[in-house]
C-alpha cells in the first residue's frame, strides 16, 4: 500500500506541474515554459489547448496575463500573487498593481460537506453546538467560507469553515513551486539574487500560518487586547471577540458583528453618518496601530472595514497583519520627521538603521537621490503629500541603492494605498499628515521618557553586576584551564601599564556616569511625583539628587581633562 501511495502522490505532483505548465503555454508564456522544459516535451501539452483559448488570452497585456493565470491555478497561486503584490522590491510596479485585483471565483462548499467538518473538528453534532446553523454562507473564498450561526445561548457568530481537502491542494502546489524555482535557479543565473526558493519558502511559511486558524484567532485576541487596553478618547476601532472553544485550525468562531460597509458611501448618509468624521477615524486608528500598538492591519479594504451604528470602525479578517519593533517604530517615525525637515543626512542614517546597516556602494549618488526626492515632495501642493505616495518614492530609491527594509515597510506602503483609496471616498479633503504628526513625535520622545531611561540604566547596572558575580567563577575557570594545558599563554610585555591605567580610568568614568544618570532620573521621578518634603512646591530630594549629579559631572569633567597623568 505504501508503494502504490507514493506513486499516487508522485502521480499527482507530475500532473499538476503539467497542468500549470499547460496554463502558462495557453496565456502565450512559452518562453518561459522553454526554460523550464528543455526537452521540449512541452509541445505536446500545446496542442491540447484550443486555438480559441490562446486566441482570447491575446487580447490582455502581459501583466494581466500573469493575473489570470494565478486565478486559473487557483487558491495557492492567488494567495502567491496577492503576497507578492506587496514586493515591489522583487517585481515591476504595474505588475504589483495588476496582481492587486485578484480574487477567488469559487463556488460555496455543499452544507452537509461544511457541517461534516464542524462535526469533525468541533467532538459533537451541529445541533448540540447551535441552534441555528445557516445554510448557505454568507462569504465564500477559496480557503475558506463563512455561515451565520446562533448559539444556544442566544448569541449570534460568524462560524470560518475551512474549504475541504485545500491543506493537501496547497502541500501539491508548493512542491510543483519549489521545483519550477529550482530549475529557474539552476537555468538563469540573473535570479538567482532574487533566491527564488527562499521566496518560495517564506511563502510556505505564509500560507501554512493562514490556514492555520489558530494563528489567525491569536490575531484577532492580540488585536482585540490593544484596542481594550487604549482608553484615549480618539480610539474609535473594534474587533470581533474569538470564541476559543468553538476553535480549531480548521473552525474559526467570532462575534458576528452587524454595519455598514465602509465603502456604501449612500447608505451612510442615509443613516445620518458623517464621512468625514468616518474618514478622520479611520486615520486615527490606523496610525495608532503602527505607532502606538506596533501590529497593524495590513488588508484594509472596504470588504474588511465596517462601520457601527455608534460611529465606530469595525475590522474583520485578520489573515493578514504587520508586527513591527519598538525600536522600528521609533525609527520610522524619525524617518517621516526627517522628511518633513529635509534632513537628507539623517533620512540616509535612518534607512541604514532600518536595514541593519547594510553598505552604501554610492553615498554620493544616493544623497543626490533623497536630495532630489526631499525638494520634490516639498513643493508639492499640501494635499498631493500622500504619505503612500512618499513611501513608494522613497521606495523606488531604496531599491536602486541595494538597501533593504524590513518586510513591514512594504505592507504598511501597500496597506497605506488600500487606505487613502478608501479615506479618499469618504472625505477627498482630508490632511493625513497633520493626523499623523502627533504619533511621529510620540514614538521618537517615548524611548526618552524618565521611566524608560530609568529601566535602561537599571538594567545596565543589573548587567555589570551580574558580570562582577561571574568574574571569579569565569577566571577560576580560566586558571584550571591554563594549569590543566588546555589553554597556552605566550605573553610579552610591552607597554601593558599605561593601558591597564587607562582601562581603569576609563571603568571609573562609567561607574560614575551610571550613577549621574540615576541621580537625575531619580530626581526627575521626584519632582514630578513630588516625593518627600517640598520647597516652593518642589521635592526637596530632587534638588539635591540634582546638586549631587551636577558635581559628579563637574568631577568627571575635572577628571578628564587631567587624562592619565593623574595615576
Amino acid at each position: 500500500m505504501g508503494i502504490i501511495s507514493g506513486i499516487g502522490k508522485n502521480f499527482r505532483s507530475i500532473s499538476r506541474y503539467n497542468q500549470i505548465l499547460k496554463v502558462l503555454i495557453k496565456y502565450g508564456f512559452e518562453d518561459f515554459v522553454d526554460y523550464l522544459e528543455e526537452s521540449k516535451q512541452y509541445t505536446f501539452l500545446q496542442k491540447l489547448i484550443p486555438k480559441a483559448s490562446r486566441k482570447h488570452a491575446s487580447q490582455y497585456s502581459k501583466w494581466a496575463k500573469m493575473r489570470l493565470v494565478c486565478e486559473e491555478l487557483g487558491p495557492t497561486f492567488v494567495k502567491f500573487g496577492q503576497i507578492l503584490s506587496n514586493r515591489p522590491d522583487l517585481i515591476p510596479l504595474d505588475l504589483a498593481i495588476e496582481l492587486e485585483k485578484l480574487h477567488d471565483n469559487v463556488p460555496p462548499m455543499p452544507e452537509d460537506v461544511a457541517k461534516q467538518i464542524v462535526e469533525t473538528e468541533l467532538n459533537d453534532t451541529v445541533e448540540n453546538l447551535f441552534a441555528w446553523f445557516e445554510p448557505t454562507p454568507f462569504a465564500s473564498a477559496s480557503i475558506a467560507q463563512v455561515h451565520r450561526v446562533t448559539l444556544h445561548s442566544g448569541k449570534r457568530v460568524a462560524l470560518k469553515i475551512q474549504r475541504s481537502g485545500i491543506h493537501e491542494i496547497i502541500a501539491e502546489d508548493i512542491k510543483a513551486m519549489y521545483r519550477i524555482a529550482e530549475i529557474l535557479e539552476s537555468r538563469m543565473p540573473s535570479l538567482k539574487s532574487f533566491d527564488p526558493v527562499g521566496l518560495i519558502k517564506n511563502f510556505e511559511d505564509s500560507i501554512l500560518k493562514e490556514i492555520d486558524f489558530i494563528n489567525e484567532s491569536i490575531n484577532i485576541q492580540r488585536f482585540y487586547n490593544n484596542l481594550e487596553k487604549d482608553t484615549s478618547l480618539d480610539q474609535f476601532a473594534e474587533a470581533p471577540k474569538v470564541y476559543p472553544t468553538l476553535t480549531t485550525t480548521k473552525v474559526l468562531a467570532m462575534e458576528f458583528i452587524t454595519g455598514i460597509k465602509i465603502n456604501q458611501i449612500a447608505e451612510l448618509i442615509a443613516k445620518d453618518i458623517d464621512t468625514k468624521v468616518i474618514a478622520r477615524r479611520l486615520t486615527t486608528s490606523f496610525f495608532k496601530q503602527i505607532f502606538e500598538y506596533g501590529f497593524f492591519h495590513a488588508d484594509p479594504h472596504p470588504g474588511n472595514l465596517l462601520v457601527l451604528p455608534n460611529n465606530h470602525i469595525c475590522y474583520l479578517d485578520f489573515g493578514m497583519m504587520g508586527s513591527m519593533l519598538p525600536r522600528d517604530i521609533a525609527v520610522f517615525g524619525k524617518l517621516f520627521i526627517n522628511i518633513s525637515n529635509k534632513d537628507v543626512k539623517n533620512i540616509i542614517k535612518t534607512l541604514q538603521q532600518l536595514s541593519n546597516n547594510a553598505p552604501i556602494s554610492n553615498m554620493r549618488d544616493l544623497e543626490l537621490d533623497i536630495n532630489e526626492f526631499v525638494e520634490k515632495y516639498y513643493v508639492r501642493e499640501v494635499h498631493e503629500n500622500e504619505m503612500s505616495t512618499i513611501l513608494l518614492e522613497l521606495k523606488d530609491i531604496i531599491i536602486a541603492h541595494g538597501l533593504k527594509v524590513p518586510t513591514y515597510f512594504f505592507l504598511f506602503a501597500r496597506s497605506l494605498v488600500t487606505l487613502e483609496g478608501v479615506i479618499s471616498k469618504l472625505d477627498p479633503t482630508l490632511e493625513q499628515f497633520e493626523i499623523v504628526k502627533p504619533f511621529l513625535k510620540s514614538s521618537v520622545t517615548k524611548k526618552f521618557s524618565p521611566i524608560k531611561m530609568g529601566k535602561k540604566v537599571a538594567n545596565s547596572i543589573l548587567e555589570i553586576t551580574d558580570y562582577m558575580e561571574e568574574f571569579p567563577s569565569d577566571l577560576k575557570n580560566a586558571i584550571r584551564k591554563i594549569n590543566s594545558g588546555q589553554i597556552k599563554v605566550d605573553l610579552t610585555h610591552k607597554g601593558v601599564d599605561p593601558v591597564i591605567r587607562t582601562l581603569q580610568r576609563i571603568t571609573k568614568q562609567l561607574i560614575a556616569a551610571f550613577i549621574m544618570v540615576a541621580l537625575i532620573i531619580g530626581a526627575s521621578l521626584f519632582i514630578v511625583f513630588e516625593i518627600g518634603t517640598l520647597w516652593n512646591g518642589i521635592s526637596v530630594l530632587g534638588m539635591a539628587s540634582f546638586a549631587l549629579a551636577v558635581i559628579l559631572g563637574f568631577g568627571m569633567l575635572s577628571n578628564i581633562k587631567k587624562g592619565d597623568y593623574d595615576y
